[in-house]
């Protein structure tokens, strides 16, 4: 049995052995073919950057009929609130935030996984419209560990368990925009258990 794979050496262990060999490679490439996806770059501004396509990350779009300075607020308290690992002790992973910086327009902070300590990577873009009455959140989680491809949802469930957390997907206007496309495995993730 050959263990060939259509993707370069580099990605060779992501394929097994030759029973199923030509359906991870058939994965793997439509993976890179469709999977196009953006990220903050780590120089502290919204500037925006490329994660790579085999990399687990997520990118959400919120819309509110608040002022950015309100929905700043309550994701920075919430951010805070839950810096320790104690607010994990029922379960999930609604703790481990650390808040690396924040103006009202952009938001950076890194959430630690309760058990393996995967670092992930999140910042927040807060745009106002409407005359200053309402905010757009471009939001983007990235795992810093080099080889994750796949996550079950854990950054997008970063993102919405600060959302719900702090009240704002209850906020008037709130419209969330995202998909498979744009976050891993987005459509499977269980922010319960992420």
């Amino acid at each position: 049995m050959s263990s060939h794979c259509c993707l370069p050496l580099f990605f060779s262990n992501f394929c097994a052995t030759a029973g199923q060999q030509l359906q991870a490679c058939r994965y793997s490439v439509l993976f890179l073919t469709t999977m196009v996806k953006v990220t903050y770059c780590e120089t502290g501004t919204s500037e925006l950057c490329s994660a790579g396509p085999l990399h687990a990350q997520c990118k959400v779009e919120w819309y509110f009929s608040l002022p950015c300075r309100s929905v700043y607020e309550a994701l920075v308290a919430q951010i805070k609130k839950w810096r320790t690992v104690s607010t994990c002790a029922t379960g999930g992973e609604k703790c481990l935030y650390k808040l690396q910086s924040a103006s009202v327009h952009f938001i950076s902070a890194k959430h630690t996984t309760p058990v393996k300590k995967y670092v992930d990577d999140i910042n927040f873009r807060l745009v106002s419209y409407g005359f200053f009455t309402h905010c757009h959140v471009s939001a983007m989680s990235v795992s810093e560990t080099w080889y994750a491809v796949t996550d079950h949802g854990t950054n997008y469930c970063n993102l919405y368990n600060l959302m719900e957390g702090s009240g704002l997907t209850e906020a008037p206007g709130y419209k969330e925009i995202t998909s498979d496309f744009l976050c891993t495995q987005r459509s499977s993730a269980n922010c319960t258990v992420y």
